[in-house]
């Protein structure tokens, strides 16, 4: 059993952790040359990684939403899915390094360890549960082809 929230809505409470935590802990601030700019491309990398997972998952009219593993209908190893089996994830990650960049404090980084422990432990793994359980042996050779996160 795992808490059913939705991916995005773990992300904006990451985001909300990383704001308190900037604004009343701000340990080491920090400016640098060409700051927003990388802030920017981390922003469209996370969109385009994102967005490319989610295509891939329409084009085989698989369901999209993580909290009903057991409503795929397919097993999805193309495009971006050869390179990662959470895209989606991995691009929300990117807006949260972009947010942890845009606060200009160390502490909001500790949010991301807190982002990506609760999505190993809460979302993901109980996904690939369902997923090893419905495909199987080919699940597990993917697993084995593919990094989780990237």
């Amino acid at each position: 059993m795992y808490l059913r929230l939705p991916p995005p809505l773990v992300m904006l409470l990451t985001l909300a952790g990383m704001y308190g935590l900037a604004s009343y802990w701000p340990i080491y601030q920090w400016h640098f040359t060409g700051q927003l700019a990388v802030i920017l491309v981390l922003c469209l990398l996370g969109a385009v990684i994102g967005l490319a997972g989610v295509v891939a998952f329409a084009q085989v009219q698989t369901t999209i939403d993580p909290r009903f593993p057991n409503k795929t209908s397919s097993l999805v190893t193309f495009g971006i899915y050869r390179y990662s089996r959470n895209p989606m994830y991995l691009g929300l990650l990117c807006w949260l390094i972009a947010a942890c960049l845009y606060f200009s404090a160390l502490s909001p980084f500790l949010m991301l360890v807190v982002f990506v422990f609760y999505m190993n432990h809460f979302q993901i793994a109980p996904e690939e549960a369902v997923l090893q359980a419905m495909f199987g042996e080919d699940y597990t050779a993917y697993c084995q082809q593919v990094r989780r996160w990237c």
